[in-house]
């Protein structure tokens, strides 16, 4: 009997050990770069991410001169705010679920924006086509926008 305990009790850590695994979410790398895959300049890559709540997007500073932080009223509510610095590789966990769109601060005009979708809620969408952003980051942020699942 003292065998079956400790066997259950052995099978229980196991247990725990997985869900607490599985519970731990994946990560994501976005670059910071000058020029994308497709030629566009100063883009992040990916641009747009589709994830689980409680993942992480690590963003990359692949070149230099781009930071990563949230467009003001532009995220869920709840949603985690972020803002890194110049160079400066930055990582975030999202857990509320929505949409959230960020900038590169100093190339927000050249169209330097992304856009992540946490989980399946997307009842920000209309908050967000409706904030106003400089022409060229709007145009990329419609891009954005189509890939939403």
């Amino acid at each position: 009997m003292v065998q079956g305990s400790a066997a259950l009790l052995l099978g229980s850590v196991a247990f725990s050990g997985t869900v607490a695994a599985q519970s731990v979410g994946a990560e994501h790398r976005v670059q910071m770069l000058n020029k994308d895959g497709e030629g566009r300049r100063m883009q992040f890559e990916p641009a747009f991410l589709r994830i689980a709540p409680g993942d992480t997007v690590i963003f990359v500073p692949t070149d230099k001169g781009h930071n990563s932080e949230i467009i003001a009223d532009m995220l869920p509510a709840g949603g985690e705010t972020w803002k890194g610095k110049i160079n400066e590789e930055i990582s975030v966990t999202l857990i509320a679920e929505g949409l959230y769109a960020y900038k590169c601060l100093p190339h927000f005009g050249m169209g330097m924006v992304g856009l992540i979708q946490v989980g399946g809620d997307t009842s920000n969408l209309q908050a967000l086509q409706e904030t106003k952003i400089p022409p060229k980051a709007a145009d990329r942020m419609k891009e954005l926008i189509q890939q939403i699942g």
